[in-house]
């Protein structure tokens, strides 16, 4: 058996008895000696040492309290630099509308879509937190749009977050039947001109880009030379499929139509599109070569998707010395347009061709121009090329 010894921290001078303790060395700094002597004026060992164990408890709770007191608060940098108030709105939260928008107008959209949308909630997550909708007021929307602008982001982009942010809103506030305001509705955005416009490709160039293209005669050169006649995005005519090249027929051209790796931007962008000049020249190099693929441009389309990024990385680093600065790959389109302009084309016609919403509710009604009709349009701007 291990005997453990009880220190009764007594000290017999003559005939009475003193408590005799040494102070600990990390609490000695708050006394003038290293040692604490009390005399407990009595004779008796017994009631000495019940005294000295009294003092001795004190003792140590005294000195535990010190030792307390210069310890670093524990996950002090957890603590916020204001209590956060509790919410007490039982309306559905930022994030929770995403999942409702995403649920119902998700259906059949591209990650594009899907990942803008998310991206912006995030921001606006990360800035003023995940509240009831309720709860966001429009000085909190104010203050995130100066965040965004003050991030370098241009008025056109801080625009397009909000509208994305309104929608995600509104469709919560009607689903829920909720009567709240949506604090992102009215707030005002500057118009500042700093934009960088897009410049369209002068005639000069496009002619020297399509040489070009057949004498270097691969993909990525077929793809350009594709765009360069017929002005699709860049994402439309990479994600084609091979069938949607249209050549055994009467008039050439491009059956432009939403697959599941790759949407359009509008209704108004499916489309069909005559094929002339370098684009067509393009359309039948992709069929004569495009063997076992059914993707026009395997290089940059599969099942998962279509690369869009990927192909304007390295198309227009290809571009970029044999064009003015300023231009990329998406001037095609606005150079397409002028040279429509140039044919004295009707501006409905040139919306249906480049699949730009067409203005005014009159332009929805009908049919459109046949193929027929577009086709002597766009033949008159390949002409104008050679």
């Amino acid at each position: 058996m291990v005997y453990k010894q009880d220190p009764t921290y007594l000290w017999l001078k003559g005939s009475t008895y003193y408590f005799n303790r040494h102070i600990p060395f990390d609490i000695q700094p708050h006394y003038k000696t290293s040692r604490v002597v009390i005399c407990l004026k009595t004779a008796c060992r017994v009631r000495a040492k019940k005294a000295a164990r009294s003092i001795a408890q004190r003792l140590e709770d005294y000195w535990l309290s010190l030792r307390l007191a210069n310890l670093d608060i524990p996950a002090f940098h957890l603590l916020r630099s204001e209590p956060q108030k509790l919410s007490q709105s039982s309306c559905v939260t930022l994030s929770e509308a995403l999942e409702l928008y995403l649920r119902l107008k998700g259906v059949n959209k591209d990650k594009t879509f899907h990942r803008g949308a998310e991206r912006n909630i995030q921001s606006v997550v990360d800035v003023l937190s995940d509240r009831p909708l309720d709860e966001y007021s429009s000085s909190d929307a104010a203050a995130y749009r100066d965040y965004l602008l003050k991030r370098g982001l241009t008025t056109n982009s801080v625009k397009r977050n909000f509208a994305t942010i309104r929608s995600v809103i509104n469709l919560a506030m009607q689903e829920h039947g909720l009567e709240c305001k949506n604090a992102f509705s009215r707030v005002y955005l500057p118009d500042l001109d700093d934009a960088k416009k897009r410049k369209p490709i002068p005639i000069e160039n496009i002619k020297e880009i399509q040489r070009e293209c057949m004498s270097i005669d691969d993909e990525a050169r077929w793809l350009v030379a594709l765009i360069s006649d017929t002005g699709m995005r860049l994402s439309e005519a990479a994600g084609l499929h091979v069938n949607d090249i249209k050549l055994d027929c009467e008039i050439p051209h491009i059956d432009l139509k939403p697959h599941a790796w790759r949407g359009l931007k509008t209704r108004g962008s499916q489309r069909q599109i005559p094929l002339v000049g370098a684009s067509l020249w393009a359309a039948r190099r992709v069929k004569a070569n495009n063997t076992t693929s059914t993707y026009a441009f395997p290089r940059y389309t599969s099942a998962k998707g279509t690369n869009a990024n990927s192909a304007s990385a390295a198309i227009n680093k290809w571009l970029k010395p044999r064009v003015p600065e300023g231009c990329v790959i998406h001037s095609f389109r606005h150079s397409l347009r002028d040279r429509l302009r140039a044919v004295q084309c009707p501006s409905d016609m040139i919306d249906q061709i480049g699949g730009w919403t067409t203005a005014g509710v009159g332009q929805s009604y009908g049919e459109g121009y046949g193929l027929l009709i577009t086709n002597k349009q766009i033949q008159r701007i390949a002409l104008s090329t050679r």
